[in-house]
């Protein structure tokens, strides 16, 4: 486990001060409190994370710092020192001298921080010779250095590219070493890591492990993944409605938590070890309120909370500090510690299978997938006499998919995921091999399809912005496809959608709403609502949840479990979220490269013997609990490109395990591995014998500080 930080002492060195701040809009309806009463203060090389949910003021902090709230935006009260020197009231070249310079600012999205017109090294340079008196050319040496210490390969090559030259880990990391250029004091992070695969989330984050030691820099990170912030951060601030509601060191807010919304968003997220069949995720009612809603006569938390009392709708608590360093704003702190809200939950329509994992009754297979490929033809500029050549997005891949049933797919960004699913479904056309669902040929394409196959395989994508209709309302977006299927006479097609919204645990008032008026979760259950208008029987959802907070996730999650209990609804459920996975699915595939190295019973593959690639992902995942300790495996490289892909097995180029083979993985690298089968029931894609891949040391092998596996240490390379 990593080594946190201390705690902010008044004899530390606080780079940043920030006291009773309270920031407001001006907006048409008059002024609107955004942040009311923050306070907290990160020392150097110190790490404080900000979480809540969207709307909770976490973004609002960080750019008052910076001095970007807008026009409309304004300082209400309260003071922010940084380095002894008042930030509130400065001019605006005062503040675009600390900007960039002395405070930096790392963003989630890095394609947007980046000029696609300029190369990287000119982006790196210009912050130099912009903020200190240096030549462009020592400015370039400084950034190709810099480069180099944000562990970007080949940095000479990388600051002669184009932003959409590099890959999206190594574009943050650009961004990154163009926060640090000029070593700064404070380093804002907003949600740096939300857009990345879990593998280069895992990389960025010992990244910014290091750039605290090696930077003596001050971070404040801001993330709704409170496993993340259990992984860097040292302290924690949690927002709710612009209100910090409780701050303190990582260990006690996490093991201990004082306010009923730490604890709420706490029982939303799965762990890594939870199942479907044994616990049940605990959605926090209600949404955030608008700033407008918000009143002074009772706690911001009385409407969702499950531990309220009169008192809490007559007044407002103040912010009382518990055990010392640990504080809430709570009347009830002690009852809450120590209620836990998890309760286990087991289905009558499920048994056990012989390994334990739990399957439904009497299933049938629905979908048969049988050496499917999908191709896209590569254009270069090459010969016209040269062989044409193919992106092999989706390689001989077979797979079987039970009636009621969840099938998760894992795996990097560009290994076939949802090219897999685009294929099923015939957005893609098949290239070879094809498969069966109810009788239908899936290597037919869309347009040969008939009405009937088309309304038996739905899809819920992953941004519902791109796939709702701003022009028309909610109502008339899941009435289309009951009308275009004929799913319930003209007269009950309005009955129907209220079915549905129902269904989705939306009310009937939303028939008449715009996507525009929605949150992010309503508009995830709307595009649900319509992908089961037409009652298919199979829904794909490709990263559903990849966009929402953790309590609306939560809900989501219940929903979709309460859905295939109640009509037997099969589900292709890709993700890069592997805990989540873990919760929903029954079987699991894990693709790399176009092709599954691994899958069987979800039980199976989440513990030893499992593939080299798939203990690399699970070794990335975040565990929301700064007390549990996991096996560190970074992979090396990136992806190798799908139109020359390697020979033998495709994985060998970044196994951790080849050395376990007596000739050092030369074998990988000349031939194909061969399908084996483990005791558990898990298939393998691998030449190591599976019977030693059941002897590695499992990914999470103890708990607290020093925990130490009997086991056998992995021989991973780093």
């Amino acid at each position: 486990m990593i080594e946190q930080n201390k705690k902010i002492s008044v004899e530390s060195e606080s780079v940043i001060e920030v006291k009773e701040l309270a920031i407001s809009y001006e907006t048409r309806k008059g002024e609107v409190p955004a942040v009311r009463g923050v306070s907290f203060q990160v020392g150097r090389g110190e790490t404080l994370g900000i979480v809540g949910e969207s709307g909770c003021g976490k973004s609002t902090i960080a750019l008052s710092i910076v001095g970007s709230l807008g026009k409309n935006g304004r300082f209400a009260n309260g003071s922010i020192n940084f380095l002894g020197e008042e930030l509130i009231g400065r001019s605006f070249d005062d503040l675009r001298r600390i900007r960039g310079n002395e405070i930096a600012m790392v963003y989630q999205d890095p394609t947007q921080a980046l000029n696609p017109a300029l190369k990287l090294g000119r982006q790196l340079a210009e912050v130099l010779t912009t903020h200190q008196d240096i030549s462009f050319e020592g400015a370039w040496q400084q950034s190709i250095k810099m480069l180099e210490q944000v562990r970007i390969p080949d940095p000479d090559q990388v600051m002669h590219r184009y932003p959409h030259q590099v890959s999206g880990g190594q574009k943050q990391r650009v961004v990154i070493a163009m926060a640090l250029l000029t070593n700064p004091s404070l380093l804002i992070m907003d949600e740096p890591t939300t857009a990345l695969d879990v593998t280069i989330e895992a990389q960025v984050l010992d990244l910014v492990d290091d750039l605290k030691n090696d930077f003596d820099t001050a971070i404040i990170f801001i993330s709704h993944n409170l496993g993340v912030v259990a992984r860097v951060c040292g302290n924690i601030a949690v927002m709710y409605a612009g209100v910090m509601v409780e701050k303190g060191p990582i260990e006690k807010v996490f093991a201990s938590p004082l306010h009923p919304y730490t604890k709420g968003l706490l029982d939303c997220i799965p762990k890594l070890g939870m199942t479907k069949t044994t616990s049940q995720l605990i959605p926090i009612k209600g949404r955030v309120p608008v700033p407008a809603e918000i009143t002074e006569e009772s706690c911001i938390f009385y409407p969702r909370c499950d531990f309220r009392e009169d008192v809490c709708n007559n007044s407002q608590p103040e912010f009382l500090w518990g055990d010392g360093d640990h504080g809430t704003r709570c009347f009830f702190t002690n009852v809450i510690s120590k209620k836990s809200k998890k309760r286990k939950v087991v289905k009558k329509s499920e048994v056990e299978r012989p390994d334990g994992s739990a399957t439904s009754i009497d299933n049938d297979i629905l979908l048969s997938i049988d050496h499917l490929k999908v191709y896209y033809s590569h254009k270069s500029n090459v010969s016209y006499f040269s062989k044409k050549k193919f992106v092999k997005a989706v390689d001989d891949v077979s797979l079987n998919i039970k009636e009621g049933e969840t099938l998760g797919i894992v795996g990097e960004s560009g290994c076939g995921k949802s090219t897999l699913a685009r294929g099923v479904i015939g957005l893609e056309d098949v290239t070879g091999g094809g498969g069966d669902f109810l009788g239908f040929d899936l290597s037919v394409p869309l347009s040969n399809r008939n009405i009937e196959f088309i309304r038996e395989i739905q899809m819920v994508f992953q941004n519902p912005d791109s796939t709702l209709n701003p022009s028309y309302s909610v109502g008339k977006q899941i009435a289309r496809p009951v009308k275009r299927f004929g799913i319930v006479p003209r007269r009950s097609v309005d009955e129907e959608v209220y079915r549905l919204l129902s269904a989705v645990h939306l009310a009937e008032h939303y028939y008449g709403r715009y996507p525009r008026q929605l949150s992010g979760g309503e508009k995830q259950r709307v595009g649900i609502a319509r992908a089961l208008a037409s009652r298919p029987d199979l829904v794909i959802m490709d990263e559903p949840l990849s966009a929402l907070d953790v309590s609306v996730q939560a809900s989501v999650i219940n929903f979709l479990l309460e859905l295939q209990e109640t009509q037997k609804t099969t589900m292709i459920f890709i993700a890069h979220d592997l805990s989540v996975v873990r919760y929903l699915a029954d079987d699991v595939a894990v693709m790399y490269m176009g092709q599954i190295v691994e899958r069987g019973p979800a039980d199976a593959i989440y513990a030893p013997s499992y593939h080299s690639y798939t203990e690399a992902l699970l070794s990335a995942v975040p565990i929301p609990d700064p007390a549990i300790t996991k096996k560190r495996i970074r992979l090396l490289g990136e992806v190798q490109s799908s139109i020359n892909p390697p020979t033998g097995c495709r994985f060998s180029t970044r196994c951790q395990r080849r050395e376990m083979l007596l000739d050092n993985g030369k074998l990988c690298e000349r031939e194909g591995p061969q399908w084996q089968r483990s005791e558990k029931g898990n298939w393998i894609l691998c030449h190591i014998p599976v019977v030693e891949l059941s002897q590695v040391e499992p990914i999470v092998h103890g708990r607290g500080k020093g925990a130490k596996s009997k086991l056998r240490p992995a021989r991973a390379r780093y």
